[in-house]
């Protein structure tokens, strides 16, 4: 990842900013953006763009063209940038597919869409989405939330069949991911079962760098430690 220019989005969320963070050590210089305000000075391997509606693709398109044109380049992108929602179809409310749709479908959609001229001139293009693997099968008030990632899916093998030679494009499928938040909600789950944001760091990246140059189009799930 040396040298490696990336854009991430939802940077100050539990996975982001570990990505951010790995990112850095492994020598990438990296653009966080995020939806919350920005809290850090940039640094001349780092910057942050808070207060990004990344649902609105003008917003979008005005951070990414920010961070290419501050670091002369863009060779990454990771759309971290989402949400969840638990409610039962029938009792649920119909805003919160509208919802679930924006966040996790269009922050993805838009930002992919104002990155693809930079990442196309880099030779070196990469798109990682982050899936779930909650989303290949729905389980009981996990219809708005699946049905939001199951678009991501389909828009990670759009964008790589469209975009194959010059971009390559993945996504990441993650079982229940290891954070306080999740801890908090379920207090009773085997934290031991649920992949650690670190691990999903690691794939992550790896899907970022040259190592991966023959890869694209995949939905890889990633369960944590075996």
């Amino acid at each position: 990842m040396e040298g490696k220019i990336i854009v991430v989005t939802g940077a100050s969320g539990a996975l982001g900013k570990v990505v951010v963070a790995t990112a850095l050590a492994k020598g990438a210089r990296v653009t966080a953006i995020d939806h919350a305000a920005s809290t850090m000075k940039a640094t001349p391997d780092r910057i942050e763009l808070g207060g990004v509606d990344l649902t609105d693709a003008s917003e979008a398109k005005k951070a990414i063209d920010a961070a290419a044109s501050h670091f002369g380049k863009l060779d990454a992108l990771v759309n971290i940038a989402g949400g969840f929602a638990f409610e039962t179809t029938a009792e649920g409310d119909p805003k919160t597919w509208q919802r679930m749709y924006a966040l996790n479908v269009l922050t993805a959609l838009n930002a992919s869409r104002s990155a693809i001229p930079h990442l196309s001139a880099s030779g070196a293009g990469r798109i990682i989405n982050v899936g779930a693997m909650g989303a290949l099968q729905a389980g009981a008030g996990m219809g708005a939330y699946a049905a939001s990632k199951a678009g991501v899916h389909r828009l990670t093998e759009a964008l790589a069949a469209e975009w194959k030679g010059k971009i390559a494009v993945n996504a990441v499928l993650p079982s229940t991911i290891d954070t306080a938040a999740n801890r908090a909600s379920m207090p009773n789950a085997d934290f031991a079962k649920w992949v650690r944001p670190e691990e999903l760091a690691d794939v992550i990246l790896f899907l970022a760098s040259d190592a991966a140059s023959a890869v694209t189009g995949a939905l890889l799930p990633v369960s944590g430690r075996v």
